[in-house]
């Protein structure tokens, strides 16, 4: 009697589960490629067979880019023409065609110009270039959306340098961006010298207006002028026209003064900004008989800076709490609440010479610690850790920490400690440009008096949008009616000059409590 091993059963097994795998391997790339990345299939995506340049799943919700269709009247669709002939679509290369008509006009593109459309997620303004008449042009988007748009990430556009004539961003709006640097980065890197840069926006003020021209380095402001929107949306829109130039201009923004032999580390607060500080809320000119009130009532009146203008153009966003102690103190109670960030995510670090705070901040991981003290150069410090006056008037609570005056004198009754101060202001330098935002609370018991002529020494105050500030003074005291700290030398009126020259400097600074 013959037995049967089964070991050919088994082995065929086997291989139909190998083939079964690889079909599903092969299904799944498909998948991908067409309807993820919307790419043609090809031999090397593991395809079989292509589909037509014409073909194109639109998903609803699917992203930016269905967003972006659907915004412009097309209709849900597998067939790309229904798409083309859509009005929505022949409303936009309508509207294009007009713009770039005008361009021509004004000597900024033409026939023979190679031109590229940067965010630009189904490419209206493409075919409106090429039906002007200018053929040799292509547009990107993070979504490719063939034949008019190839697949390119805002930071990687893949274009040589100094290869097209013409960049165009219309639709696809650079303050809908993470990191709007980025992109005008590649749009200067990809533009040839003295090659036309064309972007519309909406800029709802001098600050964003300049915020945006900040962003390119080498390429100067040639027009700026509003001209009807597209829609209902956006009725009216600001087309701004920026060359290239051979030379790398700098930061651009509002016309600076020439420098002066003393000026190589000051800077020059523009125009825009110093619109803003006329209109802030008033200081409170007479000082205040119970401060712990007044002070703390007036953050009802503070007029922030983002109430003001549009922060969009910024390239990063960060707020430093100079003397943050614990982290619900100020930024988890205040900044991460109340602050109006218009949607933006802030990069937040705190500044605490205080050992008893920093194991809190272990636990936030996005907050950065800096465990010093700010201060006008690196070295080590003297620091005291004051002990509030209780209603008895004893010393019975822990108060804020200062740094002590040189000699070791003026001791309330706290812990003396030695830690390492920096300078705060180099740091500050190091750390962030004029192309970002920057929030800034200074609560430094007394300190600031030395920090704030040191920010400017080195221009670093010209790198802060915005500062609230807690000026130290011999206040009259709760506990005590009567009776003024003794642990602050300045007074109100002193108080009052800090913040006046702040302002009359161009620095939006708020009294702050």
């Amino acid at each position: 009697m013959e037995t049967t091993t089964g070991k050919p059963g088994s082995l065929r097994n086997i291989l139909v589960r190998l083939l079964l795998f690889g079909v599903l391997i092969i299904v799944v790339r498909f998948a991908y490629v067409v309807t993820i990345t919307g790419e043609s299939c090809k031999v090397v995506d593991f395809c079989f067979f292509s589909l037509p340049e014409t073909f194109n799943f639109i998903i609803a919700g699917a992203g930016p880019g269905a967003s972006a269709i659907a915004a412009n009247g097309a209709l849900q669709t597998t067939n790309r023409s229904d798409l083309y002939t859509s009005k929505g679509w022949i409303k936009a290369v309508n509207f294009y065609s007009s713009v770039f008509q005008d361009l021509i006009s004004e000597g900024y593109l033409s026939e023979g110009s190679k031109s590229l459309c940067v965010q630009t997620p189904t490419g209206q303004d493409v075919h409106a270039l090429k039906q002007v008449g200018v053929e040799d042009s292509i547009g990107i988007f993070k979504k490719a959306s063939r034949p008019l748009v190839i697949k390119a990430l805002p930071n990687r556009v893949p274009f040589d340098d100094n290869t097209f004539d013409f960049v165009f961003s219309g639709g696809g709006r650079l303050d809908q961006l993470s990191r709007p640097l980025e992109l005008a980065s590649e749009i200067e890197r990809t533009l040839r010298p003295e090659g036309f840069a064309v972007v519309h926006i909406e800029a709802k003020d001098s600050y964003s207006f300049n915020s945006f021209l900040e962003l390119f380095n080498s390429c100067k402001l040639v027009k700026s002028h509003d001209i009807d929107g597209l829609d209902s949306l956006m009725p009216y829109i600001r087309e701004i026209v920026l060359k290239k130039e051979i030379e790398i201009l700098g930061l651009r923004g509002d016309e600076k003064p020439k420098p002066n032999d003393d000026s190589e580390t000051k800077c020059w607060v523009p125009e825009h900004k110093q619109e803003l500080v006329q209109n802030a809320e008033p200081l409170i000119m007479e000082e205040p008989l119970k401060p712990w009130i007044t002070l703390k009532r007036n953050i009802r009146n503070i007029k922030y800076l983002t109430s003001m203008a549009d922060i969009s153009f910024k390239n990063r966003y960060v707020y430093v709490d100079v003397g943050a102690r614990s982290y619900g103190s100020s930024i988890g109670s205040w900044f991460k609440k109340q602050y109006p960030k218009q949607n933006k995510i802030f990069e937040v670090y705190a500044v605490e010479a205080d050992k008893a705070f920093h194991e809190e901040y272990s636990l936030k991981k996005a907050v950065r610690l800096l465990p010093y003290a700010a201060w006008v150069r690196n070295e080590t410090l003297l620091f005291e850790i004051n002990r509030d006056l209780g209603k008895n008037g004893n010393h019975n609570r822990r108060g804020m920490g200062r740094i002590q005056p040189s000699g070791g004198g003026g001791n309330n009754g706290g812990d003396v400690n030695m830690i390492q101060g920096f300078d705060f202001a180099n740091w500050l330098k190091s750390t962030v440009t004029e192309r970002d935002f920057v929030v800034m609370k200074m609560d430094v018991e007394g300190t600031e008096f030395d920090l704030i002529p040191r920010l400017f020494e080195t221009g670093a105050i010209c790198l802060i949008d915005e500062i609230f500030l807690e000026c130290h003074y011999n206040r009259w005291q709760r506990c005590c009616p009567g009776q003024r700290s003794s642990k602050y030398e300045k007074t109100y009126g002193q108080c009052l000059e800090l913040f006046t020259s702040l302002r009359q400097s161009g620095v939006l600074v708020h009294q702050w409590w």
